[in-house]
């Protein structure tokens, strides 16, 4: 886990080593001011002259300011170096998270995704800086002060040796406690980031069903459970604070007691008041090392379990992967299902999809009917490879789609979804998510065929008007036609519309498949509707019931022998749908 996460540093290694190293120079100069401050006592009690003391006085000043710009030094690098290290980081998991297949994204959930993306890497940032810095200077100064204060105290300083190991044993108890109990908690902030977004993207439907306050004791509640888990780890990191407390109090009696017992007893021979002096100096340095050292333990004890979760992330595999040489060109449009069968789970009993043949024809309109739940979706999520096939061979332009370079497979595909999504930023921008470099006589081209140019110029910004975030500023229907005309200037071989022309009127719905038919007669059109209107003109038409394709033929040819084709359009011509 730490070898994954230091492979992240990279080009912040240089300000990540400089740190520690002006550390150390902090901590040397500042360990040896005590034993400087404690000469300059005995000299003084000596009677040195007014030149000796003037001489200690600037060797401290000069100590004390090299100490300070050593300690603002590696502020500053453990700052860029921190910070740097988390951009890293996030680089790193999204493009991990960019790899992985819809299965890999169903594993970990959206919600989880964001937590680890934002709260875990901030604690792991958090944990870097501290490592780096105070868990550098904390040890050093520990290790210093007690070296220097048994050269100076001798048999006095074993109290530091007895305290230390009392307090090393608490904090591994407490670490072993806690451990287990952050691992529940990040667990539950998963669950309550979901809750916000998923109340926040369905905002419309909570307030049109007047269930804010529903929404409001939910969300409670998932707090209040969180609020729990973080009280009880909280409760149990707190006894490092008196632990801590009670360290420091043994030592603060202990050792000034028994240097002036020695200092007396002596009579001053052994032991001096400058020796004591360093003493008391040394004790308060080892003691505030302790203190140090404890809040770098909780610290770290939060970043751990973030640490893990992050790592996770960064050892999955995409489930998806291009194959060893790839085909990287697409013939033509042409699909081939044979023998397909799939399995969202391995371990499902039932088949999502079940023994689908089918043979679809470069630049033939395929229409696409079923009832909810009928895996119409799923079928042509296998064509972009989104999803591997558990069972047979989905074939594009003759090819198995498993063969093909999956970015060169997926630039010829090209879908586009009932709730598709436009984000933020003008029309223009939008649209060339389809082709970067496309003209604009090419994107009014594109908004043309699908039926979107007349309401865009109709705005008095035209293609330059802004689109808020979710097309939250334009309609249903709008939206879609957008998302079909963005499809358009991939000038895809295979062009996909999942129930895409739902939110349009039928006129409007007949203009588009129109175009598509006069325009695009060299792309592979594969239409799912639940309009029979928006597919009866189609070359094929399939037929979807519980994962299988229970009849294929024209619009003539299966109102003639499926009755369940037969049922929905006589409900739809007779219920007045296609005049809705």
């Amino acid at each position: 886990m730490i070898k994954k996460l230091l492979a992240c540093v990279r080009d912040n290694k240089k300000h990540t080593l400089l740190t520690p190293l002006f550390m150390v120079g902090e901590v040397g100069l500042e360990c040896t001011l005590p034993l400087i401050t404690g000469k300059l006592i005995d000299a003084i009690k000596a009677g040195a002259d007014m030149k000796l003391i003037l001489r200690y006085g600037v060797i401290l000043i000069l100590m004390a300011m090299g100490s300070m710009c050593c300690g603002i030094l590696a502020g500053w690098f453990a700052a860029s170096a921190g910070a740097g290290f988390a951009r890293n980081l996030r680089h790193d998991l999204f493009a991990k998270v960019q790899s992985f297949s819809f299965a890999n994204i169903d594993k970990f959930s959206t919600s989880s995704l964001v937590t680890r993306l934002t709260t875990d890497v901030t604690n792991v940032q958090m944990a870097f800086m501290m490592i780096i810095r105070t868990a550098v200077r904390s040890p050093l100064m520990l290790v210093f002060a007690v070296t220097m204060s048994i050269s100076r105290g001798g048999s006095i300083s074993l109290v530091f040796l007895l305290v230390i190991p009392i307090l090393a044993g608490g904090l591994l108890v407490i670490a072993k406690k806690a451990m287990p109990m952050f691992k529940a908690v990040f667990k539950k902030y998963d669950k309550l980031n979901n809750s916000v977004q998923e109340n926040v993207k369905g905002m419309r439907v909570v307030k049109s069903f007047v269930r804010e306050d529903y929404e409001q004791q939910k969300f409670a509640a998932a707090s209040e459970d969180v609020r729990n888990d973080f009280t009880r780890v909280e409760k149990l990191l707190a006894i490092n604070n008196p632990l801590m407390l009670l360290a420091m109090y043994i030592c603060m009696i202990l050792i000034p007691l028994l240097t002036a017992r020695t200092i007396i007893s002596s009579g001053g021979s052994t032991m001096d008041v400058g020796a004591l002096s360093t003493l008391i100096t040394y004790s308060m340095q080892i003691l505030m090392s302790l203190m140090m050292i404890s809040m770098i333990f909780v610290m770290v004890t939060i970043s751990g379990e973030a640490a893990r979760r992050i790592v996770e992330v960064l050892d999955t595999e995409p489930s998806l992967q291009n194959p060893a040489k790839p085909v990287m060109e697409v013939k033509d449009g042409s699909i081939d299902f044979e023998d397909v069968s799939f399995k969202y789970n391995p371990e499902a009993q039932a088949c999502a999809l079940a023994d689908v043949n089918l043979h679809i024809p470069s630049g033939a309109t395929v229409g696409i009917l079923g009832g909810t739940g009928s895996s119409k979706t799923t079928l042509i999520q296998l064509i972009s490879r989104l999803y591997d096939v558990t069972e047979g061979s989905v074939k594009v332009g003759g090819v198995d789609v498993r063969d093909y370079d999956m970015e060169v497979l997926r630039n010829q595909v090209a879908v586009v979804l009932q709730k598709n999504v436009l984000f933020s930023g003008t029309i223009k921008e939008n649209l060339r998510w389809g082709d970067p470099k496309a003209s604009d006589e090419e994107l009014v081209r594109a908004c043309k065929q699908a039926q979107a140019h007349d309401f865009i110029v109709a705005n008095p910004e035209g293609y330059d008007r802004y689109i808020e975030q979710g097309g939250a500023n334009v309609s249903g229907g709008q939206k879609q036609r957008l998302c079909i005309a963005r499809a358009l200037l991939k000038k895809p071989k295979i062009l996909i519309l999942d129930d895409s022309t739902s939110a349009v009127d039928t006129q409007t719905d007949a203009l588009i498949r129109k175009a598509f038919r006069e325009e695009l007669p060299d792309i592979t059109k594969l239409i799912i509707a639940q309009r029979v209107a928006s597919v009866q003109d189609a070359d094929l038409i399939l037929v979807m019931e519980g994962g299988r394709v229970a009849a294929q033929g024209t619009h003539e040819e299966l109102l003639a022998s499926n009755e369940i084709y037969r049922e929905v359009y006589t409900s739809q011509t007779k219920g007045g749908d296609e005049n809705a």
